[in-house]
């Protein structure tokens, strides 16, 4: 492991957010984000911060790991995103059986992986692993990886399914194609991995139950308490934190943006002086703490459970999730409010605001932040209804 901590991991973010605020519209042309930004991200340590300390990585606390997130997302929404998903991938690998890990890790404690886990393909299960065939769509940052993981049932010889996994795939086994082209996130190169009747051996392979469960093989080798956090706290936190870093530079942008102001259609009143928006501002801003303050609290109220000795309470875990959710509304929320509030200069292309307006939209609609579904699985536990879900 690096002599620097995960402190000074986080005081290195800082410091690259001007270059990737300089870098928001390269990412956005390009579909991709620049080699610049990842590689600067790498030099920093921020990809290793979940990464075991036996492969070189910081184990850090998974607070921190979002904090920096957060960082990145208010510099260049697409970067924040796929600095998020690549970055906790590691901690989903540790997860993993030790010879999956020394696959990718091995040689090269800098390997990244990107994924994408739903459902869009099938293994069938067969002496030592499975034959894995399909299309997996939104593989953010797979330019910049050279392994993946992708989700999808195992079959039996009958086509019945037997278990739900992801699959750990090197790059010699997949390909991408460039399909990604939005309103929105338009820099995170989401494209599609396609496979072929690829063999995956067993050991590539892991359950989605045994995550759920937080039992998981990798558990044998990698005992810090940050790897028994549930995977329906870690993975719905990785898509609102940057959503969140995204409503805070929309905020910043704003508040430069209303500072030099003039409001034409007011008789050349400054922005700054208009009473109107300093509430909405103070709105967006409430709306913004909120949704940080309960995501952050609720995982180091998880991370301290299990640093005890205890287990992460089913009633915790129900509360991580329905805050996670809203987390993500309080921040569109928040851009929304700060968009109406900018006038229509906003509207222009290259400006900031409309950016990080169409990138939170974008990060909106992806199946962690379906809220409905999360708030629906709360109220279950809260009568003492059985919850039966993966993302819990």
């Amino acid at each position: 492991m690096s002599d620097r901590d995960s402190t000074e991991v986080l005081e290195a973010v800082r410091k690259l957010l001007p270059s990737l605020r300089d870098r928001a519209q390269q990412a956005e042309d390009g579909r991709k984000i620049p080699a610049e930004s990842i590689g600067e991200l790498q030099d920093a340590g921020f990809f290793k911060l979940l990464q075991p300390q036996r492969y070189g990585g910081y184990e850090a606390d998974p607070v921190e790991f979002y904090t920096a997130v957060k960082l990145i997302a208010s510099a260049c929404g697409s970067t924040g995103w796929v600095a998020s998903i690549l970055g906790v991938h590691p901690w989903h690998l540790a997860l993993f059986p030790q010879q999956a890990q020394e696959d990718v890790w091995g040689k090269d404690q800098n390997t990244r992986i990107s994924s994408s886990y739903a459902p869009m393909g099938k293994a069938k299960v067969v002496e030592g692993g499975y034959r894995l065939t399909g299309k997996w769509s939104f593989s953010s940052g797979c330019d910049h990886a050279s392994w993946v993981f992708v989700g999808g049932p195992a079959l039996d010889g009958e086509g019945n399914m037997v278990d739900f996994c992801t699959y750990l795939l090197p790059l010699d086994d997949y390909t991408i194609n460039d399909v990604w082209d939005t309103v929105g996130l338009r820099g995170t190169g989401s494209n599609d991995i396609v496979v072929e009747d690829v063999f995956i051996p067993e050991h590539r392979a892991l359950s989605f139950m045994s995550m759920s469960k937080t039992q998981c093989p990798g558990h044998e080798v990698n005992t810090a308490p940050l790897y028994r956090l549930p995977w329906g706290t870690v993975h719905p936190s990785t898509i609102t934190a940057p959503i969140i870093g995204m409503a805070q530079g929309a905020y910043d942008a704003h508040v430069e943006h209303q500072a030099k102001r003039v409001r034409a259609a007011y008789a050349g009143e400054q922005a700054k002086d208009d009473p109107f928006a300093k509430v909405r501002i103070a709105e967006a801003a409430s709306e913004i703490d909120a949704a940080w303050l309960q995501l952050s609290t609720n995982i180091a109220d998880e991370l301290a459970l299990l640093q005890a000795g205890e287990e992460v309470p089913m009633s915790l875990r129900l509360k991580a999730r329905r805050d996670q959710v809203r987390g993500t509304a309080r921040a569109i929320s928040a851009v929304d409010r700060l968009f109406e509030n900018s006038g229509g200069r906003a509207l222009q292309a290259g400006t900031p605001i409309q950016r990080f307006w169409r990138d939170a939209h974008a990060g909106r609609v992806h199946a962690a932040n379906d809220a409905e579904r999360a708030y629906t699985m709360f109220g279950s536990g809260e009568f003492g209804l059985p919850v039966k879900d993966s993302m819990v």
